[in-house]
């Protein structure tokens, strides 16, 4: 069993902290955006463009997350505190609400430009499990989306929680949702199926969303919310809802390639 205090912020200058949480994202975005040009984009076309929509993706994942935070997970809160909103460093951000507002960047840019969003969607879902899995390990750190009480070996105590032993959960859905779910994509990439727009995207929705139903049975509910109908919890409704857009998505496309 282990114990977990790690300190949340990763630099401090006087009065100014960096937190691993910030650097988890900006980690992320680097390296997608990096191996998304130099490895997954050949059309000359949408690599010129690619600089610029990554201005689009950040604004996405911001503004989606915290609304998706705000709307999903916490709204009686914020529906009497507007103004709190605007305070992100304070946490709280969504995963599901980012790929929303991921998905309709996309597709506002892509309008735009007259291009397939999807091409573009094809992209961000191949890289994107990379900066689940910094995103991930700065849970971890932060000693927050903790799992369970739970007495395997493996047990982690999150002294800034309490005195129980957890499921590492975090450390789950970085596994999963993060080097597995990159390997996937890269087998079905190399696969060929980058060259049907959409179908990346779709085996993206199911299997994230497959990993992340199941890791969630390991995860602590969210403390507003606890759990739903069926003893769910909202993340794992969400994911629900994405897994069944995700197979329409991935059946339509692969259907579009038959006819």
């Amino acid at each position: 069993m282990f114990i977990n205090n790690f300190d949340p912020v990763a630099i401090q200058i006087f009065s100014l902290e960096i937190r691993w949480y910030s650097l988890a994202y900006i980690t992320g975005i680097l390296l997608g955006w990096f191996l998304g040009k130099r490895f997954f984009i050949s059309d000359p076309k949408f690599k010129d463009k690619f600089d610029d929509f990554i201005t689009y993706i950040i604004l996405g994942i911001i503004v989606g997350g915290r609304l998706g935070y705000v709307f999903f997970y916490n709204f009686n809160y914020y529906s009497n505190n507007i103004i709190d909103i605007l305070k992100i460093w304070q946490g709280g951000m969504s995963f599901h609400g980012g790929l929303i507002g991921v998905i309709i960047a996309s597709i506002l840019f892509s309008k735009k430009n007259n291009q397939d969003a999807f091409i573009y969607l094809d992209i961000v879902s191949i890289v994107a499990p990379i900066g689940i899995f910094f995103g991930r390990i700065a849970n971890f750190i932060n000693a927050e989306l903790y799992g369970i009480e739970t007495n395997l070996p493996w047990a982690v105590k999150f002294i800034r929680v309490d005195d129980l032993y957890r499921h590492p959960s975090q450390l789950y859905e970085a596994f999963f949702e993060g080097i597995i779910l990159f390997l996937i994509l890269l087998y079905f990439k190399n696969k060929g199926l980058m060259k049907i727009p959409g179908l990346i995207s779709g085996l993206f929705l199911i299997f994230y969303s497959v990993f992340r139903f199941t890791v969630e049975f390991f995860r602590a509910p969210d403390q507003q919310i606890g759990y739903l109908f069926f003893e769910l919890t909202m993340g794992q409704i969400i994911s629900s809802v994405f897994l069944l857009i995700g197979i329409y998505i991935t059946f339509r496309k692969y259907e579009t390639t038959r006819s």
